[in-house]
């Protein structure tokens, strides 16, 4: 990557060392009020109804089908003077922390296998299986693929996220 940016070599690099080293994330343990949240923000009422009816018997309330794929953090969120320059906190920015250079998320596939049940600890183990440079008309470009599992407290798979990063040089255009 000889003719690559100084920052996209950098990115390469930091990338290629994390290939296959999994982060674990301490999701928390989701409430039936989170899983609410989450419908209202959907406008799906039919869910909240069904949730809370099924709280209020005691009977165990599953998520909905994207909550896990669809929180960018478990934490309330870095303060606005702390997001990057393209609006992502740093958890959403592998390999870039300090770099000139911005992002943007270039596909997701997800896979279901169980949904989490409220009361239940999730934790989200993450890693980065490939890394790429490109070039396109507009420029020149680094591809990270990047796979988050989702586990319960006994350690089952509860989905699958793998999802592509196009990071660009702060400079240059898009791909």
């Amino acid at each position: 990557m000889s003719d690559a940016s100084p920052a996209l070599e950098e990115v390469l690099s930091r990338a290629r060392g994390l290939i296959g080293q999994w982060q674990d994330e301490d999701c928390g343990t989701p409430t039936v009020k989170d899983f609410c949240r989450y419908a209202a923000a959907l406008n799906d009422g039919e869910y909240i109804r069904r949730a809370r009816a099924l709280e209020a018997a005691g009977r165990p309330v599953e998520a909905p089908a994207l909550f896990l794929a669809a929180t960018m953090s478990w934490e309330d969120g870095p303060p606005e003077q702390e997001l990057r320059p393209d609006g992502l906190a740093q958890r959403e920015s592998p390999c870039t922390h300090g770099l000139p250079v911005r992002q943007v998320h270039g596909g997701q596939s997800v896979r279901l296998i169980r949904p989490p049940v409220a009361g239940t600890r999730v934790t989200a183990a993450r890693t980065v299986l490939s890394a790429r440079h490109k070039r396109g008309r507009s420029g020149e470009f680094v591809l990270l693929d990047v796979r988050t599992r989702f586990l319960s407290g006994d350690g089952g798979e509860l989905a699958a996220v793998d999802e592509t990063i196009v990071v660009l040089d702060a400079a240059g255009g898009t791909p």
